[in-house]
């Protein structure tokens, strides 16, 4: 944090001149394609698709006819969106004729055929509303990336078909009609998209599907599910807008010239570096401990040579002393008379210890201390003990905080 907070304000000292002209130039807005990209409206990534092709119908008695004898025609319409660049949906209308064989009496069963191995041909058209859900794969994996001139695209749906069939009287034909025979499709498919504009699109349609064959039940007991593969060509006309919108990012100009700024950022960076080694040195300095000093008296009552008695001042010291020891009654307080050792005798030394004590005691008793707060004693050594020079800081009566 510490480091960000000095780089910032490095970036402000070295390069404030530089900010200041950047400001001065135009800045761009444009559409950046690698930050991702934004829904579009719903009129937009509409899509119109028309197809055409070949399929083969794979049923259950269809192995008895020649392969290249059951191609047959299909095409579709579709009109879908693409909501974004790899999830849409389509809907529309698929038609398709389908050649199999069948038992006697199957739908769509041709006249003037010959069995083959038991069996008859049919043909029947299947037309019908279909629905899908669309993936873009390309866009999936690869990205989003406008203009890409190939895509490919899984998709998966359902629909229902009417079964026509024709009707044939005296061996000719009149038409395909209803044969009254609803069925279910269930398909899956890859879409190869070639761009040949920004609005159109060369695409071959690769599919499987799922076709209840409910037609033949009457005729062998069983409801099957039959094969359908198909291939289309087709054009897919996109409209609005073809493309996605990207999220909008300013586009600085390049400063002319930067080896001034770099010298500035690099003298700033050792700047840095040097403030950083003294915070760390001084963070890890060892840190002085000092002994605590010892309690200072609460009073001391100083005495010229070989006087013990108190002057009006000392009396009135004291007095003010005896007020704080009786407004705290639970503290104890010690008096300690002392005397000089550099002049008199040690008998004179004794007597002038107790009888200042005495007197500093005897007065503080008089304006009210109780005698349990107090405690008197002497001390034979020097107070100061400075020298000889200062002997008259040795002559006095400490009074001190007790146990």
């Amino acid at each position: 944090m510490k480091k960000i907070t000095l780089l910032a304000a490095a970036c402000a000292l070295f390069f404030a001149p530089a900010a200041v002209a950047q400001e001065a130039q135009e800045v761009q807005y444009v559409e950046d394609a690698t930050q991702g990209y934004l829904m579009n409206s719903f009129k937009d990534n509409w899509f119109i698709t028309a197809q055409g092709g070949v399929n083969v119908y794979f049923s259950h008695h269809d192995v008895v006819r020649d392969l290249k004898d059951r191609f047959a025609p299909n095409a579709a319409l579709y009109v879908g969106k693409w909501f974004t660049p790899v999830w849409g949906a389509r809907v529309g209308v698929d038609y398709l004729v389908m050649k199999g064989s069948g038992l006697d009496g199957a739908t769509g069963q041709l006249p003037d055929e010959h069995y083959t191995k038991g069996k008859v041909k049919t043909n029947q058209a299947e037309i019908g509303p279909v629905f899908d859900v669309m993936a873009n794969l390309t866009n999936l994996f690869c990205g989003y990336k406008p203009g890409r001139v190939y895509n490919l695209t899984l998709y998966a749906g359902a629909g229902g078909y009417w079964t026509m069939t024709k009707k044939y009287e005296n061996g000719k034909s009149d038409g395909y009609h209803n044969a009254h025979d609803n069925v279910l499709t269930f398909r899956a498919g890859l879409i190869n998209s070639f761009n040949l504009s920004k609005r159109v699109q060369l695409q071959l349609d690769l599919r499987a599907s799922a076709i209840d064959g409910v037609n033949d039940t009457y005729l062998d007991g069983e409801n099957r599910t039959y094969l359908d593969v198909q291939a289309y060509l087709g054009l897919n006309f996109l409209l609005g807008k073809t493309d996605w919108n990207h999220p909008v990012v300013p586009v600085c100009p390049p400063a002319e010239n930067c080896d001034a700024l770099r010298a500035r950022l690099a003298a700033a960076d050792a700047r840095i570096a040097d403030l950083e080694q003294q915070l760390r040195d001084c963070l890890n300095r060892p840190v002085e401990v000092k002994e605590a000093a010892a309690a200072a008296p609460l009073a001391t009552i100083y005495y010229p040579i070989n006087v013990y008695r108190l002057t009006r001042e000392d009396n009135n010291v004291l007095e003010a002393i005896a007020n704080v020891m009786k407004d705290n009654s639970n503290q104890h307080y010690v008096l300690t008379g002392w005397a000089d050792n550099y002049t008199g005798t040690d008998a004179i030394n004794v007597r002038l210890r107790h009888n200042r004590v005495n007197g500093v005691y005897n007065k503080l008793i008089k304006c009210g201390v109780p005698a349990s707060q107090l405690t008197a004693t002497t001390n034979n050594g020097n107070l100061c003990d400075l020298g000889e020079k200062y002997v008259a800081l040795d002559r006095a009566v400490t009074i001190e905080e007790g146990e």
